[in-house]
């Protein structure tokens, strides 16, 4: 899929995604995206292995996107040939008692990567200006001082917000690690026969939740936030990249090639070499494991 160029989805200026693609428009057939797919994730967990021996440099990658979008099979897919030493995927669900005892980055903040290593965010910290915005009513939980009930929470509020993640993703930026950002735009018509596929297919079925139903009335104001975060927090040492999400295959070839990309940055990975004096003595350690 040599026609697909990733700086095509990264964010630049202000998001429209009614103006966004879905869907490309191009001709591959799934065993194409598959073997291209299989070509990135190989020199991917070479660069990968390199960097986990390096040890100083981290990446964080953050999935969003609506229900069904594909955040979950991405994962498995794009990451499925990485050392598992090296990779740590996090999803964020409902912040639970403890978790609602601090702010809300401090459970982001555990879970970030060490140096040589992936994270991966499924569902992330922008949760806290996407979820909470469509239901305020979930500020209420976090026991803000001042936040008494919904109408105390203001635009500046948010303004607040957005200004504390992108501190965040700048301070660990400037400490070593690499951020990048993906949000799978996928179609409503799309998400639908998704959800529907769910219910007939009998080995799916565990999957569905009335809630997803329930979130898709709210799809327009997803939208409206989604574009306003994004813009918001598109940077150049945290970017954004829109991902057209109705085909899955092409979407996970655009995430590992950005990856692949970003990795191919770090000009200064090199594997450790041997300590010169073990080095030195090598052939006297085969003879004593001979023996």
């Amino acid at each position: 899929m040599k026609s697909i160029n990733i700086e095509d989805f990264k964010v630049t200026g202000k998001v429209d995604l009614s103006k966004l693609p879905t869907k490309l428009a191009i001709d591959t057939d799934k065993d194409e995206e598959e073997e291209a797919l299989d070509k990135v994730q190989l020199k991917l967990s070479k660069k990968q292995d390199a960097m986990y021996a390096h040890n100083r440099h981290a990446f964080l990658i953050c999935l969003q996107g609506m229900d069904t979008s594909g955040k979950d099979s991405l994962i498995r897919e794009v990451f499925k040939e990485f050392n598992p030493r090296g990779v740590v995927v996090h999803s964020f669900k409902t912040p639970n008692s403890t978790e609602l005892e601090h702010d809300y980055l401090w459970r982001h903040y555990l879970a970030l990567p060490e140096k040589g290593k992936f994270a991966v965010f499924n569902r992330t910290h922008y949760e806290n200006v996407l979820v909470t915005r469509v239901h305020p009513e979930y500020i209420l939980f976090e026991n803000l001082p001042g936040i008494e009930k919904v109408e105390d929470i203001t635009p500046e509020f948010w303004e607040n917000r957005f200004e504390q993640i992108n501190n965040f993703e700048q301070h660990i930026a400037q400490n070593g690690t690499t951020i990048l950002k993906f949000y799978f735009h996928m179609s409503k018509e799309e998400q639908r026969l998704r959800l529907l596929k769910r219910l007939e297919n009998p080995e799916d079925n565990w999957k569905f939740s009335t809630g997803d139903l329930k979130e898709r009335e709210r799809w327009d104001d997803y939208m409206k936030y989604y574009e306003e975060a994004i813009t918001k927090t598109a940077k150049e040492h945290a970017p954004w990249y829109i991902v057209p999400a109705d085909d899955k295959g092409v979407a996970r070839y655009i995430v590992a090639k950005v990856i692949w990309e970003a990795m191919q940055q770090l000009t200064d990975i090199t594997e450790p070499e041997l300590d010169p004096k073990v080095k030195a003595n090598i052939e006297v350690y085969r003879e004593q494991l001979k023996g």
